[in-house]
Formats: C-alpha cells, structure tokens, sequence
C-alpha cells in the first residue's frame, strides 16, 4: 500500500468535519428509532384492536351461522323424520302383507302340530299298552320255554324255519319220519339231512336253555355271568351225550359228525362266550356247534350240490334220450329208403306201360279217327315221369 502523506491542517480540518457527521449520524439513528419504537407501539396497539375486532365479527359471524345453520338442520331434521315415519308405515304395511300368510300358514303348521301331538300321544298310549301286553306274553314265553317239551318243540320249529329258508324242505326227513335203535335205546334225531350219493347228516336240536333264561331274569353283574357260565356248561354236557349217541353210526351212510343246532344266535354267542373251547371240543367229539345262520349256509351248499346232481342225472336223461333219437332216426331213414326203392319201381313201370300204350294203342286210335270212326273227345297225350327218387343215405354230418 501506498501511504498518502497530507498537511496537518488539512488533517484536523478534515477530523472535526468526521465527528461533527458522526455526530449527526448517531442524532439521526436516535431520531429514527425513537421513531421506530413509536411506530412499534402503535402497530402493536392497531394490531391489538384489529384482533379484537376480528374477534367480535367472528364471534358475531360464528354465532348467526350457528343460529342459521341449527334452524336449518331442525327443519331437514323434521322433514327427514316425516319421511322416514312415512317410509316407516308403508314398511310396515308391506311387511304386515308379507307376515299375514306366514302368520297365517304358522298358525295351520300349528294346528297340525296339535293333531300330531294328539296323534302321537295315542300312539305311545296304545304303543304302552302293546308293550306291556309284549311283556306279558315274553314272560309267558319264558315260562313255557323252561318246560323241556315245549322248549324242545320250539326248537323243532325252528330248525324247520331254518331249512325253509335254505330251501331244503323236499331233501330233509323230521323226527317223524327217522329214528333207529340202539344200545342207548331208540334214536330219533329232530333233522336228517339227505346228501347226494346217498349220504346223510344228523342234527339234533335238543339244547337246554334253562340256565340262559334264568341268567336274562338274574341282575347284571356275578349273578348273571354265573348263570351265563352254567348255559356253557349244560351245552357242553350236552354236547358230550349226543357225541356218545354215535347218530352217524346209525344212519349209514353219513358223514362222521353230527349238528347241535342252537336255536338262537344269542344262546351260541353266550355260551361261546364264557367257553370259548366249545367249537374244539365238539369237533373232538364228531359234534359241530351250529346257529341258524351257520346251519343255514350249511343247508345252503347241500342245497347246491343237489342242483349239481341234478344238472348231472339230467345230462345223463339227455344222452340216453339223444342216443334213442339217433337210432329211431336211423329206423327212418331205412323207411324211407326203401320207400324210395319202391317209388322207383313204380316210376319205371309206368313208364313201361306209357311205352307200350304210345306204341301200340294210340296208331289204333288214329287209323279209328281217319276211318270216321271217333267220339267228341280227343285223346290227350300221357307225359312220363322223369324224375327219380333220391337215394337216402348215410351222410357226413350225422
């Protein structure tokens, strides 16, 4: 930088001028925030009353909208609550059109609610009375079924129900109708069943059922177990006495086996139940356990290798019929061969004869008819006979 060198008079005059405008500045700055300040105060003091003034005019503008808007909301309010009553009442018409039938079809469903609970309750009063009367007559059964005669009859007619059902009714023979003697004294099985070949099957019905009734009559619990264990015990005793009775000994020839039919799947599963060894001891003993179910199959396959048999003896009837149509056909044919044979022969001797008539009488019947000599008929002409019988023969296909 340059230094500028002036005089020192210049140098004061020009200082005292600076102050003196410094001065002034400073005088002028107080003035104007003097000014400032003022115009602050009262710019606030404006803004106050301006503030105010938008106040009021809101609070008065705030409250006429209020006032309008509340007057015009009650008006929409009343109508919209007129329309909605109207809207209201015709709904309710509507809804009374659409709930008078089913109010209506409720109060029929009702009424035949009443008359089926009238019914119902007739019902399961006559429904009591059947019950009961069901109770009386089962413990009349009861009691006539621990008699041993009437129990051994119900059995027979159950046995006979179950080969009805098997459809073996024609091929089995009842207690009346077989029975043998032996060392124990005379036999009479209840059923024998007849196989093909000749062959039959014992079954015996006569099982006692004294212990399983009383077993239904004793209380649930040890009581009726031990009665159930004794129905176990008296059908094995039983089972060992038929196996001793030999029946298929007897009734020759038969399979080495005889049925102790029970006549109830109740009787077998109890007792199978509490002696689960009975089935293995019978077949040890040549007896075999049978419910009607398990005799029913039995009969079943009896039933059809009888149909077997029958297919059989009928295929036999139809060979022996075949072979005596195939020998009376034969018969036929020389019938008929020697019919031929003779028609043959008479073909040829009219031929003969036809020869000698063309020959010998129809040239006289001419030399008649030149010599005026003739009727009102002419005499017609006699064709032979050419053809031939066909020879009847052994052929390929017979």
């Amino acid at each position: 930088m340059d230094w500028i060198w002036l005089p020192a008079g210049l140098l004061a005059g020009g200082a005292i001028a600076w102050m003196l405008a410094a001065a002034r500045g400073r005088a002028a700055a107080a003035a104007a925030e003097a000014r400032a300040s003022e115009m602050q105060r009262a710019f606030e003091t404006a803004e106050r009353r301006l503030v105010d003034s938008f106040k009021a005019l809101a609070s008065d503008a705030l409250k006429a909208n209020t006032d309008g808007f509340l007057s015009l909301a009650h008006e929409r309010l009343d109508r919209i609550q007129k329309e909605a009553e109207q809207r209201l009442q015709a709904g309710g018409r509507e809804i009374a059109n659409l709930v008078g039938p089913v109010r209506e079809s409720l109060g029929r469903v009702d009424e035949h609610i009443r008359a089926i609970e009238t019914a119902r309750q007739s019902a399961y009063d006559h429904l009591t009375i059947e019950v009961g009367k069901l109770q009386a007559e089962t413990v009349n059964l009861v009691t006539a079924l621990r008699k041993p005669d009437v129990r051994g009859r119900w059995g027979e007619i159950q046995l006979k129900r179950v080969v009805e059902f098997a459809g073996m009714l024609d091929r089995c023979d009842f207690q009346e109708q077989a029975s043998v003697t032996g060392e124990e004294g005379r036999l009479r099985p209840d059923l024998v069943v007849r196989l093909p070949g000749g062959k039959n099957i014992v079954v015996d019905s006569k099982v006692p059922l004294a212990a399983y009734l009383e077993a239904m009559e004793a209380p649930a619990g040890e009581p009726r177990v031990a009665k159930l264990r004794e129905h176990a015990q008296q059908v094995r005793t039983h089972m060992t006495k038929l196996g001793q009775k030999s029946y298929f000994e007897k009734f020759t020839p038969a399979p080495e086996f005889v049925v102790l039919f029970l006549p109830g799947e109740a009787f077998f599963a109890a007792a199978l139940e509490h002696d689960p060894t009975l089935i293995e001891e019978g077949v040890g003993k040549n007896v075999i356990l049978a419910a009607p179910t398990t005799l029913i199959a039995m009969l079943k396959a009896v039933h059809y290798g009888w149909k077997q048999e029958t297919i059989a003896e009928n295929a036999l009837a139809i060979s022996k019929a075949g072979q005596e149509l195939y020998e009376r056909t034969a018969t036929l044919v020389e019938h008929l061969t020697r019919v031929g044979v003779s028609l043959g022969s008479a073909v040829g001797a009219f031929n003969d004869v036809l020869n000698s008539y063309e020959s010998r009488v129809v040239p006289s019947a001419r030399r008649l008819k030149e010599l005026g000599v003739a009727g009102q008929k002419e005499v017609d002409r006699i064709l032979k006979i050419e053809k031939q019988p066909r020879s009847v023969g052994p052929t390929s296909g017979v």
